[in-house]
């Protein structure tokens, strides 16, 4: 465990010339209590709460498995993310990865589990991927989201739910609509973002992948930075190389393996790593 903390310490330091916190003092972090809830501001208090219900394959480990050695993981990302917004803005987060079956949703719904766990953080969880959404069906879930919000004509913040259980906010994909990239792209998507960007401390986006479709790219508009998830066996070179060709090298803000087959992290999970490719 102590290798990935060091890990994580020099590669920040490398891109920000800033030293994080040590070790014990990280660690000490994690175990902290979360401290006392307080009252969510009225445009938050206002979202409808809806109860979760839970596949049996669920893979939200922050949940399911908080003891498990993959929560614990994320744990560390969540950390990692904390250090990474000390030193540069960053609240709008986008997660994707080259190709579908990579593990993208399952990182974002985990990672926007382990920052709402932490000093009354306001998380929301953006599923912006309106042609093949996931996370809907993660949750049981069915109800209107960002496709219905981007039809219609309203500026008010509607279709966000807070998910008791995981407890923070999460805006669904709603019905998929047949031309996505001219949806997101009506200039509603911003205005969108800007306003959600004044009620919540994280924003977590959940996007397409980068190959080969152009959603991706209309997403890192409005986001302060990108995690790109890579699955051991799964991912090749040749699309790695041009997902990271279509990121820019600034909002690149680190890789996440998935389903890595590391013994020393007992032949599980994500390894995460925040050179820059």
């Amino acid at each position: 465990m102590s290798r990935i903390f060091d890990a994580l310490q020099r590669s920040g330091t490398e891109q920000t010339g800033v030293e994080y916190a040590d070790t014990m003092s990280v660690a000490t972090s994690l175990l902290e209590p979360r401290e006392a809830e307080q009252a969510p501001p009225a445009a938050t208090a206002d979202c409808p709460s809806v109860e979760v219900s839970l596949s049996p394959d669920s893979r939200l480990v922050f949940l399911t498995e908080p003891e498990s050695l993959a929560a614990e993981k994320f744990r560390l990302l969540g950390v990692r993310m904390r250090q990474l917004q000390q030193n540069r803005p960053l609240k709008r987060v986008l997660v994707t990865s080259t190709i579908a079956e990579e593990g993208k949703s399952l990182v974002s719904a985990n990672l926007a589990g382990v920052l709402a766990r932490r000093k009354r953080q306001k998380v929301l969880l953006i599923e912006g991927d309106l042609r093949r959404p996931a996370l809907s069906a993660q949750f049981g879930l069915s109800q209107p989201g960002i496709a219905e919000w981007l039809r219609g004509d309203s500026c008010e913040v509607q279709n966000v739910y807070h998910l008791d259980g995981p407890d923070f906010w999460f805006l669904p994909a709603g019905h998929p609509p047949d031309n996505p990239p001219e949806l997101l792209q009506s200039g509603r998507l911003s205005l969108l973002v800007e306003q959600l960007s004044t009620l919540f401390d994280w924003i977590i986006i959940d996007s397409p992948p980068l190959l080969p479709l152009a959603d991706t790219t209309i997403w890192a508009k409005v986001s302060d930075g990108a995690l790109l998830v890579v699955r051991e066996g799964i991912t090749e070179k040749t699309p790695l190389r041009r997902g990271l060709e279509l990121l820019k090298r600034s909002d690149l803000l680190g890789v996440v393996l998935n389903a890595s087959t590391d013994g020393n992290l007992h032949n599980y999970y994500q390894r995460y790593a925040a050179e820059r490719k």
